[in-house]
């Protein structure tokens, strides 16, 4: 439908006005947007690097044991491509605040990406891993072929250790694009910087938030609303050491749904339990268990 005369000078004068806040030295007015990391390619690799994963799952095309390897290096290949000028993208701006990527960063961006893929055989003994997690620990799942393909959480997880890779080679702003993408897919957030260990599983998952330097050891099982937060701390500066913000879980703890867990010091020993909706911010036993009881007023127990 075309605009009236008057509808149109009033969107021109409304241009002008917008057009008019640029320039003035607001955070939000960078002008660099052609040489910025692109969110839209970022996913598009990290689509490319679920096909190498789950290659059986996501290949519209007959697999066989003769042309698995020439499509596993077709989807390598594309990854390869978007990540390496991304990532160059992502740290000319941290260096120079913005400009396209010159050798310098391509190099290291090349160093950093096939560092990270040369982990795809470990990653994916680790999915697997968590895959079954899933399987042995919802009696509802009827298949792995069910969990991979409708698991929220195996998409996050999956996306987190992919993240996690390059978080650890000091690539910036990326790895979070990622968890980010996955957070708005599934509702859980998961920080690259978290350290997450063997057989890792979310049941549910919506509202799950695990900090920055939340560390979970292995047969971990978190239910949905599950915050692994931090005590309120003041900004860190620059070259100062970080301190650890986040709980630590340890093995074969399990968390219920709408648990709160905050705090550095905060250690959730091994095989002990949090029940739903419990507030913690001190240290719990190995094997304790800790819940709140209807009409309870004395707090956790």
């Amino acid at each position: 439908m075309q605009t009236s005369d008057k509808t149109q000078r009033r969107l021109e004068a409304l241009i002008d006005s917008v057009t008019d806040t640029y320039g003035v030295g607001r955070p939000i007015d960078s002008l660099e947007s052609t040489a910025l990391p692109n969110q839209r390619k970022i996913v598009e690799a990290l689509l490319e690097l679920e096909h190498v994963a789950y290659m059986g799952f996501y290949s519209t095309r007959v697999l066989t044991s003769e042309n698995l390897r020439f499509h596993i290096g077709e989807h390598v290949q594309r990854a390869t491509s978007i990540l390496v000028e991304q990532i160059g993208r992502a740290l000319a701006y941290k260096r120079h605040g913005g400009g396209m990527p010159g050798p310098a960063e391509i190099e290291w961006s090349e160093e950093a990406v096939l560092s990270m893929l040369e982990q795809l055989p470990r990653l994916r003994e680790l999915l697997a891993l968590d895959v079954d997690a899933a399987f042995q620990g919802d009696p509802a799942a009827s298949s792995i072929e069910e969990i991979i393909f409708s698991y929220p959480a195996i998409q996050a997880i999956t996306v987190y250790r992919i993240a996690h890779e390059l978080f650890l080679r000091n690539v910036p702003m990326v790895p979070r694009i990622m968890t980010e993408h996955a957070h708005s897919k599934t509702g859980i957030e998961i920080h690259p910087g978290a350290r997450i260990g063997r057989s890792f599983f979310i049941d549910h998952g919506t509202g799950v938030v695990i900090g920055a330097t939340a560390v979970i050891g292995d047969n971990v099982k978190l239910y949905q609303g599950v915050t692994l937060g931090a005590l309120s701390v003041p900004r860190i500066r620059e070259g100062e050491t970080p301190k650890q913000r986040h709980p630590t879980l340890e093995d074969g703890v399990t968390i219920y749904a709408g648990a709160t867990i905050l705090g550095g010091e905060t250690v959730i020993g091994k095989g002990a339990v949090v029940g739903s909706n419990c507030w913690i911010t001190r240290s719990v036993a190995p094997g304790e268990r800790i819940s709140f009881a209807v009409g309870d007023e004395q707090g956790p127990r």
